[in-house]
């Protein structure tokens, strides 16, 4: 037996983790998965079993040793009462009778019932009641620790913020379910964000994530989202199963789904799906499979954990809709970043309701994976049922049809709207254009870009009239239309003179935009709007920024060496220089609002905060210490002069202010500070 991994193995595990730490990151942070479900879980099996032959190539950092996280550095980290831990998926009535058969031996032949329930398309959530009110919502996180994301939970019309007295719920209890965006409200948030020009979310389940993680509670209230409760926990629940506690929970007011069933037998849950495989398309909100429960609690306990799942429960998901079409090119796009699609143009195939004709590839890497043919019949699926892609090459009947298939799909070698040769930068999956002053795309796309709404918000002007104008040699980049004229736009006959004046004044009143939605406008990549805020108000100014270097640039909060670098690498050209001299020049602001101090008591000083206030926001805190010269910073170090210290601070903060000397101040000795 090879107690040592092979170098084939040991490149696989290295590959398998590598893959997954990046799709773990696009799904959970990024809300844009590149791959299905089932193709992650295949690859995660695949590195357990590895692992499993190679004990040698154990690393506690392995994608296998964690729960995916989800979790945010916007909100208040809570840690949860009890796990909450992920459920394992099946795709097989063949893993569902295996999970069936290990349920009836782990219980030594004793009878029993098995709950099933929908399984809702959303983001986790733990709900804490306390003598009926609700005091906490947290999402799931990594499963010990989560986000806490209460004030926007309070938005959400179907959870009960007060339950009615005078029933028989216990002084304090944790309720666990999805927090979803129905199809409904999902369809109108995407028809809203196409007549703004924004991107669109991939599928409810992304749009959902990234609406309750939005620091706007307000915002959260107009998408209106939806909760349905799945789990009830607590110390003092007299019920012993798990479908009389999602009933008395239903009695107190809560929202569960009435799809739940007990299955008495293997064939009653083969029944179930079944039902639901079909009828799940007419539901008010995305599902994507079932989940089953073993219902008796006493049982749920006997058969225990394992490390990542519950024994008791699994999740089997419904396989996506596919169809089979043919292949006919591959065309490739160019975006505002210069990076370059492959996409897909197939003959129009009915899938999931509605008629595919195009599917995007992503990039080179997976192009190679499918060894694309064109003329290939292939297997198209959408993901999350919204997204098209192609999974597959159809199986050829004829023995010899491999000879007879079209020419293989090749990555574009050069760019295929200016020529340049492509580059991959290193850790990207994505080839780009580097000739980013003179490949028509880009120039449109920076230029698009600039007029954004979150960014100029010139509105009077739209991706239709930047290329308009960009063919007609009006514009080669967004400080030329600081240069256009009414006479240049309202057309030789003056027909269009009411419209050009619109376009005119748009412009104009973008001279009166704020400093920091102006540097996130310049299109500097890897600068979003919350860094263009951050280094507004560090620096002050254009001139200030241009000036800082790597070091100057680092030391700000929330800006690694990527970001900082690509700061520096920005203000070195000089085209770049030139094109914001004319924005200046044209009356754009280059520097931020000056606001005067209330009082100079916080001078000199780094602060950190740390946990819950009740007298003010931690953003009202954050713009106290400013306005009274002191400095917000994100994390303790030597240089940290206090911290500003709530209720629920975190441990390890708690440990590290101890271990340099750190001294904490309350919410009242603060205020103390400051007014006097």
């Amino acid at each position: 037996m090879n107690l040592f991994a092979t170098p084939n193995d040991a490149e696989r595990i290295l590959f398998l983790r590598k893959e997954l730490n990046r799709h773990n990151y696009n799904y959970y942070v990024r809300n844009a998965p590149e791959i299905s479900d089932r193709q992650f879980d295949d690859m995660m099996h695949e590195l357990e079993e590895l692992e499993e032959r190679h004990p040698e190539m154990s690393d506690p950092n392995s994608p296998t040793q964690r729960v995916g996280s989800d979790r945010s550095n916007d909100f208040e980290p809570v840690t949860h009462k009890r796990p909450m831990l992920s459920l394992g998926n099946t795709y097989s009535r063949g893993d569902v009778q295996a999970f069936y058969d290990r349920v009836a031996e782990g219980l030594g032949g004793e009878p029993f019932d098995i709950c099933c329930e929908l399984k809702f398309d959303g983001l986790s959530i733990s709900l804490t009641y306390e003598h009926g009110r609700l005091v906490r919502a947290a999402t799931r996180g990594d499963g010990v620790q989560g986000d806490d994301v209460t004030a926007n939970v309070r938005t959400i019309r179907t959870v009960p913020l007060v339950l009615p007295e005078g029933l028989d719920y216990p002084d304090e209890f944790e309720i666990r379910g999805e927090v979803l965006m129905p199809w409904e409200s999902f369809e109108r948030l995407n028809a809203e964000r196409e007549r703004r020009e924004e991107p669109l979310f991939a599928n409810p389940r992304n749009a959902a994530s990234g609406t309750l993680k939005s620091k706007k509670s307000a915002a959260v209230a107009q998408r209106r989202l939806d909760a349905y409760l799945y789990y009830l926990l607590g110390d003092a629940l007299t019920t012993q199963t798990h479908y009389e506690r999602m009933q008395q929970a239903a009695g107190w007011g809560f929202n569960v789904s009435p799809t739940a069933k007990l299955a008495h037998s293997l064939q009653d849950i083969y029944d179930y799906i079944d039902h639901w495989d079909e009828a799940r398309h007419s539901l008010p909100f995305a599902t994507d499979g079932i989940v089953l429960k073993v219902n008796d609690l006493r049982q749920q306990q006997r058969l225990g954990y394992t490390a990542k799942n519950p024994r008791w429960a699994i999740a089997y998901k419904f396989q996506a809709e596919q169809a089979v079409t043919r292949l006919l090119d591959v065309t490739f796009q160019v975006g505002r970043t210069g990076a370059v699609t492959p996409v897909a143009n197939m003959e129009p195939v009915l899938l999931a309701g509605t008629t595919v004709r195009r599917a995007s590839l992503h990039n080179a890497d997976i192009i190679r994976q499918l060894d694309l043919h064109i003329g290939d019949m292939v297997r198209v699926e959408k993901a999350g049922e919204i997204i098209p892609q192609i999974v597959g090459v159809a199986d050829v009947a004829a023995p010899d049809s491999a000879a007879h298939r079209g020419a293989a799909v090749q990555f574009v070698k050069t760019c295929p709207e200016c020529g340049a040769t492509l580059v991959r930068y290193e850790g990207e999956a994505a080839h780009y254009c580097p000739n980013d002053t003179a490949c028509p795309p880009q120039i449109k796309g920076r230029i698009e870009h600039f007029i954004s709404r979150e960014a100029m918000n010139i509105d009077s002007v739209g991706p239709e009239t930047v290329d308009d104008y960009f063919e007609r040699g009006l514009i080669r980049d967004a400080a030329d239309l600081y240069s256009l004229t009414v006479e240049q736009l309202m057309g030789n006959d003056g027909s269009r003179r009411r419209s050009a004046e619109k376009v005119i004044a748009g412009i104009r009143r973008s001279l009166d935009v704020p400093f920091e939605r102006v540097l996130f406008a310049l299109g500097i990549r890897f600068v979003g709007k919350v860094v263009a805020k951050t280094l507004a108000r560090r620096f002050g100014s254009l001139d200030a920024l241009r000036a800082a270097s790597l070091d100057d640039l680092m030391q700000t909060e929330g800006v690694g060496q990527a970001i900082a670098e690509s700061v520096v690498r920005y203000f070195a050209d000089e085209r770049n220089l030139a094109f914001v001299a004319r924005l200046a020049e044209a009356g754009v602001r280059m520097e931020a609002e000056q606001t005067a101090l209330q009082s100079t008591a916080l001078e000199g000083m780094s602060i950190v905060i740390s946990g819950t206030f009740a007298r003010h926001s931690r953003e009202e805190y954050k713009a106290l210490i400013e306005a009274h010269g002191g400095k917000n910073v994100g994390s303790i170090s030597k240089k940290t002069s206090f911290i500003l210290a709530g209720e629920n601070m975190g441990p390890s903060k708690l440990e590290k202010a101890s271990k340099l000397g750190v001294p904490l101040k309350t919410e009242e000795e603060f205020l103390q500070m400051i007014e006097g």
